[in-house]
């Protein structure tokens, strides 16, 4: 899920310097330059488009749980085409965004020969935003579709006190003829794990209908007190169903994680979490010609836009839109730091001996 919640106005630092970071954090645990050069690419283009509790913040953990023998640095990532249009990816328990980056690219593969292409994961790892992958099939004239199963339960199902459901996501890239193609990510929780992280980091209240008490069913606002919580779903049971029909599909179907079998990555640096995914790759031209597609979806999306507004509202907001604006501002003017990311990860150049963000350039 893309999140916006962190603060906008700090030390700001280019792409390039983070990017730099990110792979000297990664090497340093062992990954191959190239790996770690790919995996940092997509932290950043995280950042870019503000998805701000997925992309460089989440290093420190990523660093803690290589280090810790999680994950697979050197992993044999392979792929099993199991049919015309579907396929099967077995991670190897290697970084998450290396794994879905190839099953992304595969379910690219299969729709250009079949007009679609399903591909499932298993015994994958965290792999930022959900966005990220379902906007690879748009770069080649098709519609993405991608969950997974999340690292950690921090859901019940609708009724229930006991986290056995993630904040799953679905992300959903649609192409355009427009500046901003179709791009939602979103949580089947009111709001991603990893915001309340953040929140926590810079010492903010949560708002009250994100968390509630496991105990009582009240409001919880403290994040620092998170583990008593349980994620408010989504509409309700709406969002709890769709978490499940999401866990099912990432997860069961491909012989991975869900349940009580998943292993909470916040908290465990040593075991393999065998987290799943699916991505699922739709070639429009099956449909009707590409370009006619997107002036048809732009001409849709500028009558959305031009439709009537409630009394207060300025401007009728469309998914992706906002994720192209700072994405555009990000890349000219360096991604928001705030100051207590920046000193956990000063804390974390110099456990692992390598020069500190700061001396690579704002």
């Amino acid at each position: 899920m893309a999140d916006s919640h962190l603060p906008t106005d700090d030390t700001r630092y280019t792409a390039d310097s983070l990017r730099a970071f990110i792979t000297s954090c990664l090497t340093a645990c062992d990954l191959p330059v190239g790996d770690a050069e790919e995996v940092a690419g997509m932290m950043v283009e995280a950042d870019l488009n503000g998805a701000d509790a997925h992309g460089i913040f989440r290093i420190p953990q990523y660093v803690r749980r290589l280090k810790g023998g999680a994950v697979n640095p050197t992993p044999n990532i392979t792929v099993n085409r199991t049919a015309a249009g579907t396929a099967l990816v077995d991670g190897d328990n290697g970084m998450g965004h290396l794994v879905m980056n190839r099953a992304s690219n595969t379910a690219v593969e299969l729709a250009r020969e079949a007009g679609v292409g399903w591909v499932g994961v298993r015994r994958s790892n965290h792999a930022g935003p959900a966005s990220l992958y379902a906007s690879i099939p748009m770069a080649h004239g098709m519609i993405g579709i991608y969950s997974a199963v999340a690292s950690a339960n921090h859901m019940a199902i609708w009724g229930g006190s006991e986290p056995l459901l993630g904040t799953n996501p679905l992300a959903v890239g649609i192409p355009t003829g427009g500046v901003a193609p179709v791009v939602l990510d979103i949580a089947t929780t009111m709001v991603s794990y990893g915001t309340v992280k953040s929140y926590a980091l810079n010492g903010k209240q949560l708002p009250e209908g994100w968390l509630i008490e496991r105990a009582t069913g009240l409001p919880l606002t403290d994040p620092k007190r998170s583990n008593e919580g349980i994620l408010e779903p989504i509409g309700g049971y709406k969002g709890s169903g769709l978490a499940l029909i999401l866990g099912l599909l990432a997860g069961t179907l491909n012989g991975a994680a869900f349940g009580r079998d998943v292993v909470d990555f916040n908290a465990d640096q040593t075991s393999e979490t065998n987290t799943g995914h699916f991505i699922l790759a739709l070639d429009i031209a099956r449909f009707m010609p590409v370009e006619l597609f997107k002036t048809e979806v732009e001409a849709q999306l500028q009558s959305l836009r031009e439709s009537a507004r409630m009394p207060g509202v300025e401007v009728i907001r469309l998914p992706g839109a906002d994720r192209t604006r700072r994405h555009d501002d990000r890349s000219k003017k360096g991604v928001p730091m705030p100051a207590p990311l920046i000193a956990n990860l000063d804390i974390l150049a110099g456990e692992l001996g390598i020069p500190s963000l700061a001396s690579l350039g704002h």
